[in-house]
C-alpha cells in the first residue's frame, strides 16, 4: 500500500474521473430515491428514471476505474487477464503431479506439463558435481543449484527476456567463465537467507514467478558414489560414467543425507508421480536412495509412472534395454516404486542415430514383454524428437503421459 493514498488522485492515473463518475451515481440514484417518495405519480416515475441513470453512471465509473487499475498492474491488458484467469481456473483445478529427477530431461517435461496443469512439484537432485555447478559447490559448500535452475525456469511465467538471463552462461574470456547467471544467483540467494537453500530457492520462485514448485530433494551436501561390477569405485557424478565397467549400485557420501520436508509432503499429497526421464544414475536414482525418499513413493496413493530414456548413454547404460532401466531403479529403491512404465518404440533416422553411434550412445530396446513380467503396465509408443539430438519430443511426451494419467486413473477438472 503506497504511504500516501491520495497518489490514487494524482493527474495521469485514470482513476479519479471514473471514481468521481461512479460518485455522481450515488448523488443520482439518492435524488432519484427521494424522488420515487413523492405522492404525484408522474415525480415517482421521474425517480425511477434517475435511479437509472444513476445506476448506469455507478456500473461505468467502477468498470471503467477497474480497467484503468488492471491496465496498470498488467501492461499487456487483456491478454495477461485472460492467462491469468484460465490458470486460476481451469490448471489449478489440475491433478497434483510430482516429477523426480533431474537434468534437461525433467526441465522439458515440466515445461509442457504446466500448460496441463498448475499444480506441478519438480523434485530436484542436487548432487551435480561438474561445470559451473561443480565449482560453486567447492567454493561455497552449497548443494548443486544447477538442475533446480533449470526446473525453476521451465516453470517460469516471467518475460521470456528473465529465462534467458537466468540461464545466460559468461564467455571463456571471462573471468566468471563457465558460470551460469542462474547459478550466479541461486548462490548469492542462498548468502543472503543465512545459508538456507530452501528459501533461496522460494525466493527465487517469486522472481521468476514460477507455475508450480521447485523442491531440492535434500539439502545435505552429498555426493554420489559409484560402485562397479569389476569392484572399483568412484566419487562425483562428473566422474561416475565409465566405459569399463557396468554400475553394481549407487551410494551417497552421506548415507544419513535426510529428503527435505516439502518433498516428502509433496510425495504423499501427490496425485501423479513422474520419474524421470532423464540420467539414470546421475539424475533419477540419485533421488530414489535419500532415506526415505522410495519408501514415501511405495506408501503413496498416487499413480506413478516411469518414463524411460530414449537412447543409452555411454559409461552410465551402454547395452541397457527398457526392462534394464527399470530393474536399476528397482534394486536401488523397491518393487513398488512404479505402477506403469512409458517407453519409446518408434525409429529414429539412420543419419541422425549415425552421430550417436560415434558417441557410443544407441536407441534403448523397447522390451515391454520383460516390464510387464517384473509387473508394471506398459504404454509403448512413439515419442521420438529428432532434431540436433535425438530425445523425447516434449509434445508427444506430455500427450502420453495425460493419456495415461487419465486412462488410468480419474481425474475430475
Amino acid at each position: 500500500m503506497p504511504k500516501n493514498p491520495f497518489k490514487w488522485l494524482y493527474p495521469g492515473m485514470k482513476v479519479k474521473r471514473w471514481l468521481f463518475t461512479a460518485l455522481l451515481g450515488v448523488i443520482v440514484v439518492s435524488f432519484g430515491a427521494v424522488l420515487t417518495a413523492e405522492p404525484y405519480v408522474f415525480i415517482s416515475t421521474l425517480g425511477i428514471v434517475w435511479i437509472l441513470c444513476g445506476m448506469i453512471l455507478i456500473v461505468l465509473g467502477m468498470g471503467k476505474m477497474i480497467v484503468s487499475l488492471l491496465t496498470l498492474f498488467l501492461p499487456k491488458g487483456e491478454k495477461d487477464l485472460v492467462n491469468i484467469l484460465y490458470q486460476r481456473r481451469y490448471l489449478e483445478r489440475g491433478p497434483k503431479i510430482v516429477t523426480i529427477g533431474g537434468g534437461h530431461g525433467l526441465s522439458h517435461l515440466i515445461f509442457g506439463l504446466k500448460e496441463y496443469s498448475s499444480n506441478i512439484t519438480a523434485i530436484v537432485t542436487v548432487a551435480d558435481s561438474g561445470g559451473s555447478s561443480g565449482r560453486l559447490r567447492e567454493e561455497f559448500n552449497i548443494v548443486a543449484p544447477g538442475d533446480v535452475r533449470n526446473c525453476l525456469v521451465a516453470l517460469a511465467d516471467a518475460p521470456a527476456l528473465m529465462g534467458e538471463l537466468f540461464q545466460f552462461r559468461f564467455s571463456e574470456d571471462s573471468q566468471l567463465k563457465g558460470h551460469n547467471f542462474g547459478n550466479l544467483f541461486l548462490t548469492a540467494m542462498v548468502q543472503l537467507t543465512g545459508g538456507d537453500f530452501e528459501r533461496a530457492v522460494k525466493e527465487t520462485s517469486r522472481v521468476l514467478a514460477i507455475r508450480g514448485k521447485v523442491v531440492p530433494s535434500t539439502v545435505s551436501n552429498v555426493h554420489l558414489i559409484a560402485e562397479y561390477e569389476d569392484g572399483t569405485m568412484t566419487k562425483g557424478e562428473a566422474k561416475i560414467p565409465n566405459p569399463n565397467s557396468r554400475i553394481k549400485r549407487l551410494l551417497l557420501t552421506d548415507e544419513d543425507a535426510h529428503p527435505t520436508r516439502e518433498a516428502l509432503e509433496e510425495i504423499e499429497e501427490a496425485d501423479v508421480i513422474i520419474l524421470g526421464p532423464g540420467s539414470l544414475y546421475t539424475s533419477v536414482i540419485p533421488n530414489l536412495i535419500i532415506k526415505g525418499v522410495s519408501e514415501a513413493i511405495a506408501k503413496s496413493r498416487a499413480f506413478r509412472i516411469y518414463v524411460c530414456n530414449v537412447m543409452t548413454q555411454h559409461g552410465e547404460t551402454d547395452g541397457y534395454s527398457a526392462s534394464d532401466h527399470v530393474k536399476a531403479i528397482v534394486d536401488h529403491s523397491n518393487k513398488d516404486i512404479m505402477d506403469a512404465c512409458l517407453v519409446n518404440n518408434a525409429q529414429a533416422p539412420g543419419e541422425a542415430l549415425d552421430r550417436y553411434k560415434e558417441e557410443a550412445s544407441f536407441p534403448v530396446e523397447a522390451d515391454v514383454d520383460n516390464i510387464r513380467k517384473m509387473g508394471y503396465k506398459v504404454e509403448a509408443t512413439d515419442l521420438l524428437g529428432v532434431t540436433d539430438y535425438v530425445r523425447h519430443d516434449s509434445l508427444k511426451l506430455n500427450r502420453a503421459i495425460i493419456q495415461l494419467i487419465e486412462t488410468h486413473r480419474v481425474i475430475k477438472r
